[in-house]
C-alpha cells in the first residue's frame, strides 16, 4: 500500500495563501509551497476521508488487504472487488460463529462462493435429565455437502475448487471432530439429503 502524490490533486489548504502579505508576491515563495502543497494535498485528502479507510465497503482496494489482517478476515487478490469488499465486511461476525455450523456455511458461502449442508454433530453427546445414563454415543462423523450457488451447468473450475473446499473445512472444523467433504455438482436431492 502507498500513497502517494496525485497529480492535479489541489489542497484544501493551500501553504502560499497563508504565509505572511510580505510573501503573497514572492514567486519563489509561492512556487515553493504550492511544491509543498503537492506533496500534502494527499496527505490532507486521507486524514478527510480517514472513517472510509476503516469501511471495507468505501475503502480503497489497496488498503483493504491490510483492513483484513485488522480483523482476521480472508482476503484473496484473485476475487472481484465486491466480494473481497464483503468477506472483510463479515469478517468479525463470522468469528463470533466459529466452530459452528452457522459459522462453517457462512464461511465457505462468503470465502468460495458455494452453498452447504453440514449433517452430524461432531460426537457430542448429552444427557438432559441430570445424574441420568448417558445416551449411546453418537457417529463422530460431519458431513459437509457443497454445491455451486449459481444454478447451471458444472464447469472445471468448481471441480478445481474441491482442494480449496477441503483445505477451509479442515481449518474451520473443531480440531475434534472429523469432517468429510463432498463437491457436488447442484444441490441435493432428497435422497442425498438423508444419507
Amino acid at each position: 500500500m502507498s500513497r502517494a502524490a496525485v497529480p492535479g490533486l489541489p489542497s484544501r489548504h493551500p501553504i502560499g495563501e497563508q504565509l505572511p502579505a510580505l510573501y503573497a508576491d514572492d514567486d519563489f515563495a509561492q512556487r515553493f509551497t504550492a511544491g509543498l502543497d503537492t506533496v500534502l494535498a494527499p496527505v490532507f485528502t486521507t486524514l478527510d476521508n480517514l472513517p472510509s479507510y476503516f469501511d471495507p465497503r468505501l475503502a480503497p482496494a489497496d488498503f483493504l488487504a491490510w483492513l483484513a489482517t485488522w480483523v482476521g478476515g480472508t482476503d484473496d487478490p484473485r476475487w472481484p472487488l465486491a466480494l473481497r469488499r464483503e468477506a472483510v465486511a463479515g469478517a468479525v461476525e463470522l468469528h463470533r460463529w466459529s466452530g459452528t455450523r452457522r459459522g462453517l456455511v457462512e464461511t465457505l458461502r462468503l470465502v468460495l462462493g458455494v452453498s452447504a449442508d453440514i449433517t452430524g454433530d461432531g460426537g457430542a453427546a448429552w444427557s438432559s435429565t441430570a445424574g441420568g445414563a448417558m445416551p449411546p454415543a453418537p457417529a463422530d462423523e460431519v458431513v459437509v455437502r457443497v454445491w455451486p450457488r449459481h444454478s447451471g451447468a458444472v464447469d472445471s473450475a468448481h471441480e478445481a475448487d474441491a482442494d480449496r473446499v477441503r483445505a477451509l473445512v479442515r481449518s474451520l472444523c473443531p480440531v475434534h471432530t472429523i469432517c468429510r467433504v463432498e463437491v457436488l455438482p447442484g444441490p441435493p436431492t432428497s435422497e442425498e439429503g438423508r444419507q
